[in-house]
């Protein structure tokens, strides 16, 4: 692949979407479709959303002149799915729509990606002795682990900068591994989506210029790394070989991969059943909400902090995963994941806690003022005595 490919879908994707989001932003305006804040949202004006729609269009054009990269003619397979997860996320986006009519479509989206044979995954390569798997077991697998991606993507997009930079963080580890496992297509769609974050990014970090990627976003984002996971799971023996890991490891690394929208929904779900919620409830349990209400950070900063920590974690993962059994990297993951999960119930943060506790403060604050004024009072009475005394 000559050199040029890369910049050109890299820098004209980053181009299409940074002009014309404006004209994305100044419709919603105009139509009065900007997302109002409520007792959950982490912003406190309202601001256009809708950023999604230019993700959609430039993978679409990318998408064309993608397909003679194909071995399998994947891009054709992307068209219909996207075009599926582009009109629910957009009416959900303008028409909240339940859990389940959601679900519902992307399951009917990852069915075309699953018919392609170029992601059929017919080995695990000896994780945990596991060598060939049926094709059955590869549809449950694939399709479970497709629908978990895109919706933990999808909870993850609750302050600004977040999705965004966690998506770069995961397209860039994506486009080192397909670049050297020689899979170019798959660079050449990791870059397009890069450069359509990077653009979006400057717009959604803005104080001005403000714009939510929304559902219409993350649903196409989250599909799309997705479907990069399902393809790393799916390459053939001969190409692990030249990745700097062992070859069983493969699995976990993909799970290190997705460290933070996979432990941030398992958390919060544990703690909606826990507390006999449906896990699709809505609330701010997510560990972003936890950085921005409890350490009294920005969004910029905790999407930073999280964009970081996923990288780190990936990186520690690759190193380990090089000599490492499966045992050893397992025990890891599990000890990783123990120990972050005490860091977040440490604080015994939920919802109702904080509400309970601005209560209380307020209380508080009201009784000292009380306590205040009858001192007041009190003084006022005495200083009134003393001088009629005096006189």
């Amino acid at each position: 692949m000559q050199l040029y490919y890369p910049i050109i879908f890299f820098f004209g994707a980053y181009a299409l979407t940074y002009f014309t989001i404006p004209k994305i932003i100044g419709l919603v305006e105009y139509k009065n479709l900007m997302d109002k804040p409520n007792k959950r949202s982490s912003h406190i004006r309202v601001t256009p959303t809708l950023g999604g729609i230019s993700f959609f269009y430039t993978l679409i054009i990318a998408l064309f002149f993608l397909k003679e990269w194909s071995s399998y003619d994947e891009a054709i397979y992307f068209v219909p799915s996207l075009t599926i997860l582009f009109i629910i996320g957009l009416k959900d986006d303008l028409v909240v729509l339940s859990p389940y009519t959601k679900l519902i479509a992307q399951v009917f989206a990852i069915c075309f990606i699953l018919s392609n044979k170029s992601f059929m995954i017919i080995s695990l390569n000896g994780f945990f002795g596991v060598n060939e798997i049926p094709s059955y077991v590869y549809y449950l697998i694939g399709g479970f682990m497709m629908l978990t991606i895109i919706n933990a993507y999808n909870l993850i997009d609750g302050i600004d900068g977040l999705a965004a930079i966690v998506g770069l963080v995961v397209l860039m580890i994506y486009t080192t591994i397909f670049y050297i496992t020689n899979e170019y297509f798959y660079v050449l769609l990791c870059l397009t989506l890069n450069g359509c974050l990077i653009a979006f990014l400057s717009f959604n970090l803005s104080s001005s210029k403000k714009i939510f990627m929304g559902d219409t976003g993350s649903l196409i984002v989250g599909f799309i790394i997705g479907v990069l996971t399902l393809k790393f799971l799916a390459l053939s023996p001969e190409s692990y070989d030249s990745l700097p890991f062992l070859l069983e490891n493969v699995p976990l690394i993909a799970i290190s991969i997705l460290i933070v929208p996979l432990f941030d929904t398992a958390r919060v779900f544990t703690i909606r059943l826990a507390n006999k919620k449906s896990p699709f409830s809505a609330d701010r349990n997510h560990t972003h909400h936890i950085l921005i209400d409890y350490f009294k950070i920005s969004h910029r900063h905790a999407s930073f902090i999280i964009g970081g920590f996923n990288l780190i974690f990936v990186v520690l993962f690759i190193i380990l995963g090089s000599s490492s059994y499966n045992f050893y990297l397992v025990m890891t993951l599990i000890l990783a994941v123990i120990i972050l999960g005490y860091f977040f119930y440490r604080f015994d943060y939920s919802f109702a806690n904080i509400k309970r506790k601005i209560i209380f403060r307020k209380k508080v604050n009201n009784l000292k003022s009380e306590v205040k004024k009858g001192g007041e009072k009190l003084m006022s009475k005495k200083n009134r005595k003393k001088n009629i005394n005096d006189k």
